[in-house]
């Protein structure tokens, strides 16, 4: 098992990272969040986990072992792979997470791509006595990433090549198609990245 990997980021993508250790390149999956504090030719660790299958060999990346951690117990659940439990973490954090599996909050588990109604129930049914403790905000509620993800899709547009000035630029444009439930990172990032395509 490979637990944790340490290098310099040789290069990061809208999906993830290459880490180069030992003069090895680790192609590493990440979430947006995880990816906006990369940047290509500086250090950086991450906790990693390796998901084994008959015809590939995958490593996800982590900001943290709270992360990671959170991540492999999401894939105990029936029916949760690797994709599922990190667009789960790409969505929520962590705290976030296990609030809503502690409390039966299906509503804010709907939210990740992926889950429906059945599939969130399944979750707090498998989950809830495994979840362990909950963080609760100062507001009473641990939620959604709270608005985080302007800077997240903005770091993450940078670590990709872009300005800084064309990143603000992606991220204003974007922020005029929200209405309402904010999408999932990924989304948004996968949208900026079309319309800086478009200017290019």
């Amino acid at each position: 098992m490979i637990a944790s990997v340490s290098g310099v980021v040789a290069a990061v993508s809208p999906d993830g990272a290459v880490i180069e250790v030992g003069g090895v390149g680790l192609a590493v999956q990440c979430a947006p969040g995880t990816l906006a504090n990369l940047r290509p030719g500086a250090p950086a660790r991450l906790a990693t986990s390796l998901v084994v299958r008959e015809d590939s060999l995958t490593l996800y990346g982590f900001a943290d072992d709270d992360e990671k951690q959170l991540f492999e117990l999401l894939q105990t659940a029936s029916g949760v792979g690797p994709r599922l439990a990190q667009a789960v973490l790409a969505v929520l954090t962590p705290d976030a997470v296990r609030a809503a599996i502690a409390g039966g909050d299906t509503a804010t588990l709907t939210r990740v791509p992926g889950i429906g109604k059945k599939g969130a129930e399944r979750l707090v049914l498998e989950l809830r006595d495994k979840i362990g403790p909950v963080a609760v905000g100062s507001d009473g509620a641990a939620g959604v990433l709270p608005g985080a993800w302007h800077d997240q899709v903005r770091q993450a547009l940078i670590g990709l090549g872009w300005s800084a000035a064309q990143a603000d630029q992606a991220v204003a444009a974007v922020a005029e198609t929200v209405d309402g439930v904010t999408p999932p990172v990924p989304v948004l990032l996968k949208h900026a990245i079309r319309l800086l395509g478009k200017t290019r």
